[in-house]
């Protein structure tokens, strides 16, 4: 038995008795620094690489167009108007030129690419205005919104610009024109595909270097300028694009347009070392095309909208039979429509 005295002095004891710590409170300091910076450089690099993905995201909204050095008068000695006409939806004007052909009903409504405006030099756009125009087309040539130079717009892939488009086939059918064609280039030709899914007032187009704006193409671009992960960049990029243009990825109608029969024939044109948009896009789209005008010209080694400077006669040779046949179809259906209406009478 142990008295109550020893068991008192045993407390005390223990209660004098210092505890040893568990840990040194020097180095839980220290931890808790260690844990500070690397979560702060976690959250630095964090920030950094969502901030180049906004940076990337402005830059596509946001391009640099050079201003209009020259006009068809100028350039080409083609008499032309300053035309002006909304876009089809009525969410802005659209600044552009009418070039009207000695009493032609038959208009080519060229679409320039992203980064680029009604000139696009590289092309060269007034040389193919001429051709046209020679062709007694009348031609319109206009600037998309975010090559404008009054009051310039975000791009947005085709969503808007193919309202802008709509509004210039609109202008051609106001001025009397019975066949329309849309000539374009680049992102151009891809929103000339997305506008021709809204109209029926589109008798042919010639695509060269269709560019369709999708997770691929707008990836693909992307990676040849800077090596970033697929996953999570795009889905970044796909959250940035509706703060930056008001424009998601997915209101732009690539699957559509990816499928899509089209009842008016296409001439596609493209290179095999395309960078920007890789030619089996044409292939593809050519494909699904049962219109028996419908072509696909794949030209080996061609570049980026450079195929008609590379190689001018076998493109203006292989536009002009496709033109042809085109007015053929059309004088067809000039005479099946006045024979209707005589057995109508």
């Amino acid at each position: 038995m142990i008295s109550t005295s020893q068991r008192s002095s045993q407390l005390q004891h223990a209660v004098q008795e210092p505890s040893t710590p568990l840990i040194n409170p020097r180095l839980l300091r220290i931890k808790h620094v260690v844990i500070a910076l690397l979560l702060s450089v976690v959250f630095f690099l964090l920030f950094c690489f969502i901030t180049l993905h906004a940076y990337i995201a402005w830059v596509l909204t946001n391009p640099t167009v050079a201003p209009l050095y020259s006009n068809p008068m100028q350039a080409k000695g083609m008499p032309y108007e300053e035309v002006s006409f909304p876009a089809k939806d009525g969410s802005r004007m659209v600044q552009g030129w009418y070039i009207p052909a000695d009493q032609s009903k038959k208009t080519i409504i060229f679409s320039h690419g992203y980064g680029a405006n009604r000139e696009e030099s590289w092309i060269p756009m007034y040389d193919l205005a001429h051709y046209a125009h020679r062709l007694n087309f009348n031609v319109v040539m206009f600037d998309y919104g975010f090559a404008s130079q009054n009051s310039k717009a975000v791009a947005t892939g085709g969503k808007a610009e193919s309202q802008q488009l709509l509004g210039a086939i609109q202008l051609a059918k106001q001025r009397g024109s019975s066949e329309i064609i849309v000539w374009g280039f680049s992102m151009g030709a891809g929103t000339a595909l997305q506008a021709g899914l809204q109209t029926k007032d589109v008798d042919a187009m010639i695509l060269d270097s269709t560019f369709l704006l999708e997770p691929d193409t707008l990836y693909h671009n992307i990676h040849n300028q800077i090596d970033l992960p697929r996953h999570p960049s795009l889905e970044i990029l796909e959250l940035l694009f509706p703060v930056l243009n008001g424009t998601s990825l997915h209101q732009i109608p690539y699957q559509e347009v990816k499928a899509e029969n089209y009842p008016f024939p296409i001439m596609f044109v493209h290179g095999t070392q395309d960078e920007k948009a890789p030619y089996p896009i044409a292939e593809k789209l050519a494909a699904n095309q049962t219109n028996p005008l419908s072509s696909v010209w794949i030209v080996k080694n061609g570049l980026h909208e450079l195929i008609f400077r590379e190689h001018p006669r076998e493109y203006l040779r292989r536009v002009s039979t496709f033109l042809s046949g085109v007015q053929e179809l059309q004088d067809k259906k000039t005479i099946a429509n006045t024979n209707k209406q005589t057995t109508t009478k």
